[in-house]
């Protein structure tokens, strides 16, 4: 059961879109694949075709003693959905209290999840610190760090390094990595971040996202990357970042077959 967090220090570099097609990349690969909501935005559905008038979701009832696992909407193939949900302020801070207080919330709401054979799970999370990142840190495999090739971001590189996220080591099993996003050949400013991160961060620089427009209008379409324009560069680059995971990760390629499973798991 691999998981990938996928996560930022900043708002708005794409990290939504990111985790939505990497999850489609692992599944292209013959991976069964959950995506996981854990920002109170819920845009992660959006991108898998869900309805925007669709508000199910697993944190409405998570001060409930339930499997999260009931929630899972397929998305086709290999591919689940678990979205935050449309919730009140009430349910949400009652949710990110019992993540912050209860060492066994989330393990209880993720445990059949969590302990499925061959699923990888692939979880988006709000920008900057949260309950749900530090929480969920015990049980990730790898951390996946997502920043703009622009001077904000790189600004930002002390509040990793300096363990601001979650107050500790970000990843205690394969470690964290970062991908940097929008990266425009055209514009000298990205040209020059790009060229400083990439001497900075070393072998922890997953890969690199060229800026595509491609990217927009397949959001817009509610469709991946790979659906909406195959031969696109970004295509290319998340298709390399999502193999290096699987080898980093030591994920089992599978032949794309979808098998029945446990009506529990909601998988």
């Amino acid at each position: 059961m691999p998981l990938i967090c996928v996560c930022s220090p900043k708002g708005g570099v794409g990290k939504t879109t990111l985790a939505a097609n990497l999850t489609y990349a692992l599944a292209r690969s013959g991976s069964k694949v959950l995506a996981i909501d854990f920002d109170m935005q819920n845009a992660l559905r959006l991108h898998f075709g869900v309805p925007l008038s669709d508000e199910r979701g697993y944190v409405a009832k998570s001060a409930e003693s339930y499997d999260w696992g009931q929630d899972v909407l397929t998305a086709g193939g290999n591919i689940f959905v678990l979205p935050y949900g449309d919730v009140s302020e009430e349910q949400r801070l009652t949710f990110e209290h019992n993540l912050a207080t209860d060492e066994h919330f989330l393990a209880r709401g993720l445990g059949s999840l969590l302990n499925y054979p061959g699923l990888v799970i692939v979880a988006d999370f709000p920008p900057g610190p949260s309950a749900a990142l530090k929480a969920i840190t015990p049980f990730a495999d790898m951390h996946l760090v997502t920043l703009l090739a622009d001077t904000a971001s790189m600004s930002l590189l002390p509040h990793i390094e300096n363990q601001r996220l979650t107050g500790g080591e970000l990843n205690h099993n394969h470690g964290h990595f970062f991908v940097i996003n929008q990266s425009d050949t055209r514009r000298q400013i990205s040209r020059d971040v790009t060229a400083f991160l990439e001497e900075r961060l070393g072998e922890q620089l997953l890969g690199i996202i060229h800026r595509d427009e491609s990217v927009c209008e397949a959001n817009a379409s509610q469709k991946s990357i790979f659906d909406f324009s195959p031969s696109s560069a970004a295509a290319f680059d998340i298709e390399i970042i999502a193999r290096k995971i699987v080898a980093k990760l030591g994920i089992n390629v599978g032949d794309g077959t979808v098998h029945n499973v446990s009506r529990k798991s909601g998988l």
